[in-house]
């Protein structure tokens, strides 16, 4: 009896595990009019261009339980990408800040995932300008009614 019971239970959470899987629709890509999709490129316009022009939107922007991948490979969390409480605003260390393109694929109601590319003209250590480009993915997540960015992955493009 306890071996048909474990069987049964074992069928049930392996056939309702596929029927989940099944039920769960493929992504798609946002339609060009889409209002939340316009909302989510437009914050990403605004975090490719902060380090331009400095502005407010990562507080809200980006979750408290974010975490990202660097160009360079290390993880980062919020609270060590914002300026500390009490901070002066640093100045602008880039110029010429870009969103080149962003594209937005739904996964659910609730996720969202942007594909991007930016550009900014960076001072190397030497004092020359460079141009850097990032391709980049961010993950958003709704919660509570507000799209809140959880995580990232950035990579530099190799200069041709």
């Amino acid at each position: 009896m306890q071996t048909m019971v474990k069987t049964g239970l074992l069928a049930l959470l392996v056939g309702g595990s596929a029927m989940a899987a099944e039920t769960q629709a493929a992504g798609r890509w946002a339609a060009a009019n889409d209002p939340v999709a316009k909302m989510l490129i437009e914050q990403e316009r605004l975090w490719a261009t902060h380090a331009c022009k400095p502005n407010s939107v990562l507080q809200t922007l980006i979750a408290d339980d974010f975490v990202g991948t660097s160009p360079e490979g290390t993880l980062y969390t919020k609270p060590e990408m914002l300026p500390k409480p009490g901070a002066r605003p640093a100045a602008p260390t880039e110029r010429d800040c870009k969103l080149i393109s962003a594209r937005v694929r739904w996964f659910g109601p609730d996720v969202a995932v942007v594909y991007g590319r930016e550009s900014a003209m960076l001072k190397g250590a030497d004092g020359k300008e460079k141009l850097r480009v990032l391709v980049w993915t961010d993950t958003f997540l709704r919660r509570g009614g507000k799209w809140q960015i959880i995580a990232v992955q950035d990579m530099d493009v190799p200069a041709k």
